[in-house]
């Protein structure tokens, strides 16, 4: 029986990954910050086939939690095969209208509950002699983005994390798989901060016609099974990643043009 983590799990990506886990007879460890939302997936899951699901609702951008939910994620069936730190939340300001306290959020939802996850996990994996740990960052993350200094800078500090962390660990059975998402058919838009740190409330267009979450869910699970190093996730928006790669010169130009949304 496989035994998976997801956080971020009750929308979106990581709802369509718990389902496609269900679905193959996974135990299931779900976690949001919203009990409510999560609840309804979690019915879904068992109803799908999962051997079992342990809802631990929690507010990542609370740091002092984390030891304690990563212990009841380890605990709820004696153990985790994969834990896929999925969680994020984004932003539509400019640099200007970016408050410190909007960065400092973003930067612990997005990049330090992921880390500090990882941390808690990694004695408990590398004890039972290994485990897969997949993590969410975007295509945000290979360039600069208009509106999303904050989470495209979160998102680059992830690949430095967990690249460095499957750099020191591959060889005593610690796997790594970076999901980069482009543009998924998800609720990310409607919950990003705006300016003064409310919600944006509506969808993009981008996102609207994003790639269906089912599709990237099966990307993803296969990815994480094949062990792959990295994921990409989308459609023709992928190719600036591979513009950025090799004429960083006309990523800069396209991305000045890029329509803010």
């Amino acid at each position: 029986m496989e035994k998976v983590w997801i956080t971020g799990a009750s929308s979106g990506i990581g709802e369509a990954c718990a389902l496609r886990y269900a679905a193959e007879g996974a135990a299931l460890v779900l976690t949001s910050s919203s009990a409510e939302r999560l609840q309804p997936v979690a019915e879904r899951c068992r109803a799908a086939g999962a051997a079992g699901v342990t809802v631990l609702p929690y507010d990542l951008s609370d740091p002092a939690g984390i030891p304690a939910l990563a212990r009841q994620a380890w605990e709820a069936f004696g153990g985790l095969d994969t834990a896929f730190l999925n969680a994020g939340i984004s932003q539509r300001t400019t640099v200007e209208d970016s408050s410190g306290e909007m960065l400092r959020k973003i930067m612990e939802v997005n990049y330090f509950s992921p880390v500090g996850i990882a941390q808690e996990l990694l004695p408990h994996l590398l004890e039972q002699g290994g485990g897969h740990i997949a993590v969410t960052t975007s295509i945000a993350g290979r360039f600069g983005f208009p509106l999303r200094c904050g989470y495209s800078s979160s998102k680059f500090a992830l690949y430095g994390f967990f690249e460095t962390l499957q750099a020191e660990y591959y060889d005593r059975g610690i796997r790594v798989t970076i999901v980069c998402p482009g543009r998924v058919r998800t609720n990310i838009s409607r919950y990003a901060l705006d300016k003064g740190g409310v919600p944006h409330g509506r969808l993009d267009s981008g996102q609207a016609g994003g790639l269906a979450p089912e599709a990237a869910a099966k990307q993803i699970v296969r990815a994480i099974r094949r062990g792959r190093r990295e994921v990409l996730v989308g459609r023709g928006e992928l190719v600036m990643t591979y513009i950025k790669r090799f004429f960083p010169g006309l990523c800069a130009r396209l991305a000045r043009r890029i329509k803010p949304m």
